[in-house]
This record gives structure tokens, sequence and C-alpha cells, in this order.
């Protein structure tokens, strides 16, 4: 009797991953968690005016860099001229999110490569030409890669990756984890810009703005860090598929398959999308390269932080995969008229619509929570009880880190969780001489981490059902017992490199510390 209790009672790594599952599922809807956390705001903002909750303190003046004193108390939005400034700023609060734009903007670009069939050629073309002593660190790096364009990454290579390791005689299951490890848990790292980087660089300024109204964080401000991490991901990746997972399922008894080569027509695209995406590079060489061109920094003639390279970034984002979308597709067929392009590029936009549900929620929260300056007075408050426990410097971000890597078992959305996490937690580094650039960045590291074993990560259940073709009795535990030890070891080499770069004290975005 006690042997069948025992074949058939969970394992305790089940148990708490069931638990995490169960608790993940209970929660609202993220645009609803927003709305609670608007009513939390809307009480709090009360019960300050009435107990007199303010903060002074010494601030730097911007456009004068002069140290002037500021008094901040709270301001009621349940009183009448709070309840104005809800009504009237209900709309501005919305069209004025930082976000909104760039991310729609930027996914009119990727809709077109995505959908006209680029990205998927590219992966495929890439992965099946591998060598083979160098296919798991290219299944890897290019699971990095295609993380800039959403869903093919998971969609396209980690199937292909299962079947590309197959095709050598290795264990399909080692593939797919090693091309998940590459999508997912390395999500905050990359060689381009993607969709994720204006959004949560908005997210980050509105938070900014509580301690400074001037402060803006571009789409590319941690690049340099996430160009980095690209080629760490990919080694650290290579290493835990080849010396741990791959090890530990053994040799592959099953069928072998092989994926199917690029059809003619897609290597017309393919040939169609270089000769455009080299043409437009090389346009915008020629243009930036003289003194006086009006691609650089007005005042200092450089191409770095206030040039209109970068301050552009987010159109040049999108024409970078419009462009060479649009070639790939006319030239392999996918797409033959302007109305099956303008068709792509409102289908694109009908799948942005939780988003915008997501984004007005948010915006009020964020736009709430700055006027009632509960932010400004905890993060004063917070800084210097930490200040006073000496909880300071780099064991400050590594908590951060972890915590960031918590909450990420329990709730999906990378965007939703930084516009909660935001305006507590970017305000708090400011005052303790942290740049929002570098918070953003520990948050990042975190909620990557933690991607690849969060059941409730939205590709999930796909990656399980992947893993179902080739082991029928693959579910949760067994994807998650595959990827815990690259979730691990992705998190420590993180830290490290993160620990390293302070130490040298380097830029982690084109003109951008690490310090304020």
């Amino acid at each position: 009797m006690n042997a069948n209790t025992d074949a058939i009672r969970p394992s305790w790594s089940d148990r708490i991953l069931n638990r995490i599952e169960k608790t993940g599922n209970a929660l609202p809807h993220p645009a609803t968690l927003f709305l609670i956390f608007s009513g939390i705001v809307l009480l709090f903002s009360a019960i300050g005016t009435i107990f007199g909750w303010q903060v002074t303190m010494d601030v730097i003046d911007r456009s004068t860099n002069e140290t002037v004193r500021r008094t901040v108390a709270v301001n009621n939005l349940l009183n009448g001229e709070g309840f104005a400034y809800i009504l009237t700023s209900l709309v501005t609060n919305f069209t004025s999110f930082a976000p909104l734009g760039t991310v729609l903007v930027a996914m009119l670009g990727v809709g077109i490569a995505e959908k006209g069939g680029l990205i998927s050629s590219f992966l495929k073309v890439t992965v099946l030409n591998a060598p083979r002593a160098l296919v798991t660190a290219i299944v890897v790096f290019l699971g990095v890669l295609s993380n800039v364009a959403s869903d093919a990454g998971y969609v396209v290579l980690v199937p292909l990756g299962a079947i590309v390791f197959m095709s050598f005689g290795r264990h399909p299951l080692a593939g797919m984890a090693a091309a998940f490890a590459g999508v997912s848990g390395g999500y905050s790292a990359n060689l381009l810009l993607g969709t994720l980087d204006p959004l949560l660089g908005g997210l980050t300024t509105e938070a900014a703005k509580i301690i400074d109204d001037s402060y803006v964080v571009t789409a590319t401000a941690n690049w340099f860090f996430m160009i980095a991490s690209t080629f760490l991901i990919t080694i650290l990746g290579s290493l835990v598929t080849e010396k741990i997972v791959e090890p530990r399922l053994g040799k592959w008894e099953g069928e072998l398959k092989t994926a199917d080569g690029l059809t003619k027509d897609e290597k017309k695209g393919l040939i169609a999308a270089l000769v455009t995406m080299v043409a437009m590079y090389t346009l915008l060489l020629i243009v930036a390269l003289p003194a006086d061109s009006v691609m650089r920094d007005p005042v200092t003639g450089s191409l770095g932080d206030n040039s209109l390279i970068i301050r552009g970034i987010v159109p040049l984002l999108a024409l970078s995969f419009f462009l060479p979308g649009l070639a790939y597709a006319f030239a392999a067929g996918t797409m033959k008229s302007d109305k099956e392009v303008v068709n792509a590029l409102s289908d694109t936009m009908s799948s942005m619509g939780g988003y915008l549900v997501l984004a007005f929620t948010a915006a009020q929260f964020i736009a709430w929570f700055n006027y009632t300056g509960l932010g400004t007075i905890i993060a004063f408050n917070g800084a210097n009880f930490l200040e006073s426990i000496g909880f300071t410097g780099f064991p400050l971000i590594v908590s951060f880190i972890i915590i960031a890597a918590f909450i990420n078992l329990f709730m999906g959305s990378a965007s939703a969780k930084w516009a909660i996490m935001a305006p507590i937690f970017v305000p708090l580094m400011m005052r303790m001489g942290y740049s929002p650039e570098l918070t953003q960045l520990a948050y990042r590291i975190g909620d990557s981490t933690t991607n690849i074993i969060s059941p409730l990560m939205s590709y999930f259940a796909v990656i399980v059902a992947f893993a179902s073709e080739y082991d029928k009795k693959a579910g949760m535990g067994t994807i998650i017992s595959l990827m815990v030890p690259f979730s691990i070891v992705f998190l420590i080499g993180w830290i490290v490199l993160l620990g390293l770069w302070m130490l040298l004290g380097l830029p982690i975005g084109p003109g951008v510390l690490m310090t304020l």
C-alpha cells in the first residue's frame, strides 16, 4: 500500500512547480492588476494627505547643473482638484505614454518581416548550413537573435533545433532545449535592437520622471551590455547543452528526421532582402559620414547619444525590418500586391489589441503615481533606509535581480512586470546614485533567466507540445528539469558579467553610464 502511495505521490519539485502554476493562474490579468494598483494609489494619496507625508531633499537642476532644495508633499487624488486631474488627463496619459507609439511603429516593420517569411527563412538557412562542431552554438546564438521578432524563435527555431540535432544523431530534446534557452533565456541579450527595447525604455522614462522631469531613457540604453551578453549566453548555453543536458538525456534511439531545405522562391527572397539591407545601410553610412551631416549631434558632431541616429532609432529599426521584409515577400511571392502588404500590417496591429488595453491601464497607474508624489517619498525614504543599514552597491543590484527573477515565476509579461516595478525601484535607485538604465538592465537580467522555467511564460505550453513529439511522457516537469541548469548558469554568469562591468565602469549603452 505504501509503495503504491509513494509511486503516485508528486515529488517535492513537482509540488513546488504546481504551486507556482496555481498561484500564477490565480492572479488577475495584468490590466486588472493595474486597475487594482491605481485604486491603491487613490487610497494612499488620501491617507498621505491626512497624515502630512512629505520629504525635503536636494536635487540637481539639469538645466543649470545647480543643486536646489525641493519639498514634495502628497497630492490627494480623492479631492476636487485630484478628481479634475483624473478626468482631464485620462486621454493624454494614454496618448503620451512613452512606450505606446514606439512599440506600434517598431511592430509595423517587424510584422512585415515575420508575416512575409523573411525571419523564418533566415533561421532555416543559417541552422541547416551549420557545421557539426558549431551546431549547438549556432542554435543558441540564433535563438538570442530571434527574440527581436517576437514569436518567430518559439514557432520556428525551437522545433527546428530539435530536428537539426536529430539529423546529426543527437537527442532532439537537447536541440530544443538549446534553442529555447537562446530564445527565451537570452531575452535580454542581442546584437540588434528589438521591440522590447523601446518598450522598456519608455516605461523607465516614465518612472525616472518621478525624480527628474527631463530624463529620457532611449531604446539603446542597454545595447553595449546586450551585445556582450549575446556571446556570454551563446557560450554558456552551448556548454550547458553539451556538458549537462545532453549527457543526461543519453543517446537518441528514435527515428532520424531531417528538415526540409529552402525552396527556390525562399532563396530568391533572401537574396533580395540582403541586397535591400546592404543598400539601406550603405545609404545611411554615406549620409552620416560628412562632418556636417544632419545625422550627427548638432553640438559635438558625433554619432553618439544626441545624434539623429540615436534619437531616430525606432523608425530606423522599423525600416530595417520593413524594407528587407518587403523585398523578401515580393521576391519570394509570399505577397504580391499592396493590398496584401496592408493586410499583413493590419494583422500585426490587430495582434496588438491586448497591448493597447494593457498600455491604457498602465499609463493611468504610472501617471497617478507620479502626480501623487508617493513615488518620490517612497524612493527618498527607501534610499535613506538602505543607506542607513549599509545595503548599497553591487549586493543591492544582485538582490534586485533575484527579486525580478522570482516575480517572473508568477507573472509572464515582461512589460507588465516592469510597469509595476519601475515606478518604485527606478526612483529609489536614482536616489542612491544609480542610473535608470542600470536598474532597467538589472531587471532584464532577472526577468530573462527564469523565463525558461516559468510555467506562466506564454509559450511554455507550446514547448511542452513540441517535446511530446519525441517523448510521449514529456510534460511541464520534463521541460523545467531540462531548463533549470540553463537558468542557474545564466543567472550566475550574467551577475558575474555585470559585476565586472561595474568594476570597470564601462558604459552599458551609447553615452549611458551606470551612475548618475
